[in-house]
């Protein structure tokens, strides 16, 4: 019998978790994988899992704040990541892979990728971005695998990325400028947009990250 794949969706009190879940779930079941997900905030749960997924949306200090607020969650993240653990974060989620935010402070970040979440600079165009905006893809990657020309993901977000570094890029979107999309460092990547929000792409990626064996563990 072919076993499960158990997939661990964080909880850190904060949002978009169960909608993260059910797309994990729905992409498991369109891909025929055996798979079962919980939302949790045990570490045990977390090491042992097969994939790892953080949502987040809200403000970067309050997303870092909540992930270490819960006992011995942030440390079982690193260290599962460490150990080769393929993980997927989500918006906020995907920001706290940064350096660190400047969001309501300056905040430390999980310190995956370089660089900073910062106030986009979109002059003439409305804030937070909000909507369905087209995905530039940057580089083949397997999570990107099979997303057909001009894909669309659903942004919702006023902060981004800057100073991160070119190999990390695997897509960006334009809106007053290239803005980071998709990025990954070995085993650990994360989505500027919704994937549980953006149907069709949302899926077929979710579905890649659950197929994905990554080379490589994430590095400093």
């Amino acid at each position: 019998m072919t076993q499960s794949l158990s997939i661990a969706v964080l909880d850190y009190e904060g949002g978009n978790l169960a909608s993260a879940a059910r797309a994990a779930a729905r992409a498991a079941e369109l891909s025929g994988v055996s798979a079962s997900v919980c939302i949790t905030n045990a570490p045990e749960t977390v090491l042992k899992a097969d994939r790892i997924i953080l949502p987040g949306q809200g403000a970067f200090a309050d997303c870092a704040q909540g992930l270490a607020a819960q006992p011995g969650l942030r440390e079982a993240l690193l260290t599962a990541t460490r150990n080769g653990t393929p993980f997927l974060g989500i918006c906020v989620g995907m920001q706290l892979m940064a350096e660190r935010g400047l969001e309501h402070g300056e905040t430390p970040g999980l310190g995956w990728i370089k660089g900073e979440i910062a106030p986009m600079a979109a002059p003439g165009l409305r804030l937070p971005q909000m909507g369905w905006n087209e995905l530039n893809l940057t580089r083949a990657h397997p999570l990107t695998d099979g997303l057909g020309t001009a894909p669309h993901g659903y942004f919702v977000h006023s902060y981004a990325l800057q100073h991160g570094q070119p190999e990390t890029l695997l897509a960006t979107t334009d809106y007053g400028g290239a803005v980071p999309a998709i990025v990954c460092n070995g085993n650990v990547a994360g989505t500027q947009f919704h994937v549980e929000k953006s149907q069709t792409v949302g899926l077929r990626i979710m579905a890649n990250f659950l197929a994905w064996q990554p080379q490589e563990r994430w590095v400093d």
